[in-house]
């Protein structure tokens, strides 16, 4: 039995969907593991485009079983919303292929207000969230006042339990200056919209559990990226959750050692969206070029993300933290009509050479990239589907990647299409 976790090697938007989606083609069981709805996947399906948000990539395809982990903050009428907006598009939700862990702290009205209310005050010092609630419901997680998926079964629990957490927010909002939050309010709309969300809740450690005992394959889904990671990302320019491979085990209820492979999801180039530390990143011409020619806006916000060459340093650290066995490069095709196309090989930090970004805010906003230069192959790669007919500089430079980084090339992608897809390396069957 081989099971995989997919996660992204940079700041998230690497491509996942497509890789995900490719990989669940194997897979009998997809799992998400961390993150809510402020991440999405796009995947591009017979022509066909679905964007999930909370959903498992696995949830498109017949005879797969798709899970939301304990791991998850899940907004319960946003994951309504997009199961029948998925339905609306032909697709077979119900109780026997998809789960929701009961354990899944749940993302409140409130949350998204202190969200927005804490971005908008922010001024110089904004994290660039998405407003979606996702932080304050991670700390309410943390601070063992959250409202969890289980307490929807029982009124007098769910009073109890929004008694506590209304006292700590309303706490908040007074001294924001903003009018206390209805318990009353609040625990209607969870009442009516538990029916909806209780009927997938499960164990889900126990299922998976079976799963193994019957041999299944299970992929383990990553949202956003390493270096958004609340521990070895760009803090605090990160995301709420640990997004580093091993987290796929706590944040599903599993023992590492149902974790078989680890799977990065390298972009091309370097992407980011929000605030936040970006050694390679271009704010000229080529950079423009990169975001037109690789569609960079983001799934869920619509925001423009900002684009820079490769940065080998950054992937050579995620792929060490994280325990990446190989690397998945996508969007090859969005380099074809460079002249010149450069690597990041190490930073200048204040005239010294180091080969890492240093765990200082203050000092990854001032490290300046040392770059390696490579001729561009201007040549058309999309749609390539052997290693051996890619044009010679682009093999140059993918092979360039793999050493530099120390982690093979298991998958290289070359369009948004699902089959366009370069497999060296199945990670089911290494």
């Amino acid at each position: 039995m081989k099971n995989v976790v997919v996660v992204g090697s940079q700041w998230g938007d690497e491509g996942k969907g497509k890789i995900v989606d490719w990989l669940s083609s194997e897979a009998d069981v997809v799992i998400r593991f961390q993150g809510g709805h402020n991440a999405g996947h796009t995947l591009v399906i017979d022509g066909k485009i679905f964007k999930l948000r909370l959903l498992p990539s696995g949830i498109v395809r017949k005879n797969k079983i798709s899970i939301i982990g304990n791991g998850v903050v899940v907004d319960p009428w946003a994951l309504v919303d997009e199961i029948e907006e998925i339905k609306k598009e032909g697709v077979l939700i119900n109780e026997e292929n998809l789960f929701l862990s009961e354990a899944a702290t749940l993302i409140l009205p409130i949350h998204r207000e202190l969200d927005a209310l804490r971005e908008d005050n922010a001024k110089n010092s904004k994290i660039g969230t998405t407003r979606r609630g996702i932080g304050p419901a991670y700390e309410d997680k943390v601070g063992r006042r959250s409202i969890r998926v289980i307490d929807l079964l029982s009124e007098e629990n769910l009073d109890s339990k929004l008694t506590i957490l209304l006292a700590h927010h309303n706490f908040l909002r007074r001294g924001m200056g903003e009018k206390e939050y209805s318990k009353q309010k609040l625990k209607e709309e969870l009442l009516k919209v538990a029916p909806k969300i209780l009927k997938f809740s499960k164990p889900i450690w126990k299922k998976i559990e079976e799963f193994k005992k019957l041999n299944k394959k299970i992929l383990f889904e990553g949202a956003q990226g390493i270096l958004l990671d609340i521990d070895h990302g760009t803090y605090p320019f990160v995301t709420s959750s640990n997004t580093v491979a091993s987290s796929a085990a706590t944040g599903s209820g599993c023992g590492i050692d149902t974790i078989s492979y680890i799977l990065g999801i390298t972009k091309a180039y370097t992407t980011r969206v929000g605030e936040g530390p970006f050694p390679t990143e271009l704010k000229n011409e080529n950079g423009e070029k990169l975001g037109q020619r690789g569609k960079e806006f983001g799934t869920v916000t619509s925001r423009k993300r900002r684009c820079g060459w490769f940065d080998g340093v950054l992937v050579k650290q995620t792929i060490q933290t994280s325990g990446i066995d190989g690397i998945a490069l996508t969007k090859l095709d969005v380099l074809d009509d460079f002249d010149e196309i450069k690597i990041c090989i190490a930073y200048d930090l204040k005239g010294k050479k180091i080969d890492h970004l240093p765990a200082s805010s203050e000092q990854q906003l001032k490290v300046k990239p040392i770059y390696k230069n490579f001729k561009g192959w201007k040549s058309s790669t999309c749609g390539i589907k052997k290693f051996s007919e890619l044009p010679n500089q682009a093999q140059i430079y993918i092979k360039f990647i793999e050493e530099f980084v120390g982690a093979k090339v298991s998958a290289i992608s070359t369009s948004p299409e699902r089959n366009d897809t370069i497999l060296i390396e199945d990670p089911f069957k290494v």
